[in-house]
């Protein structure tokens, strides 16, 4: 039997983000999990992510270019320059629970009509834990996708509400890549809002 502590927090939001990532750096360090990858659209949580996992692997995985924008990429260049600086991966992808997905639902008649898919069921499904769970899934997708973490390993992921920034939710998971995504397995819940 492992017994671990969980966090809820009263709200979603950036006010969390503090508290989560020394929830998930402290309970890397119980476990011996090597790996974290945290979500991070502008940079700003990723900045502070660097400081807090001193001697931990840290991964970023940001939103894709054209996300809100097109061609617009959120995360500013003085905080990749600081990933750069610190040897930081950065992982830039379609979302993996979204992709062709979001065309498909966002529907023009002439070239596709509106459908939800089964990326959007399952991110709609996850979203019942909250959008943090979701993302938190998602990235642990796509770091798979990339090949810059193993599924014979167990990772903590970290994310949040994109809208307001920060993060609020921490999971050990094993990852797997997108072709393999029903043999991904959420270990943990270190924190999430508690909805």
């Amino acid at each position: 039997m492992i017994e671990a502590k969980t966090v809820y927090f009263e709200n979603p939001g950036i006010e969390n983000t503090d508290q989560t990532l020394h929830l998930a750096k402290d309970r890397a360090q119980q476990v011996g999990i090597k790996t974290v990858l945290v979500a991070s659209t502008t940079g700003r949580t990723a900045v502070k992510a660097i400081e807090v996992f001193k001697g931990i692997r840290l991964i970023i995985v940001r939103t894709s270019t054209g996300f809100k924008q097109p061609n617009v990429q959120e995360f500013t260049e003085e905080r990749m320059k600081i990933m750069q600086s610190n040897n930081i991966p950065v992982i830039t992808a379609a979302h993996a629970f979204g992709g062709l997905s979001r065309s498909m639902r966002q529907g023009d008649i002439i070239r596709a009509p509106a459908t939800y898919v089964v990326g959007d069921i399952i991110a709609s499904t996850l979203r019942i834990f909250g959008q943090g769970m979701k993302v938190a899934c998602e990235i642990s997708v796509m770091a798979a996708d990339a090949g810059v973490v193993r599924n014979d390993e167990e990772v903590i992921a970290i994310a949040g509400v994109g809208q307001t920034g920060g993060v609020d939710t921490a999971i050990v998971v094993k990852a797997e890549p997108a072709h393999h995504f029903f043999d991904f397995k959420v270990k943990e819940v270190i924190c999430k809002p508690r909805l």
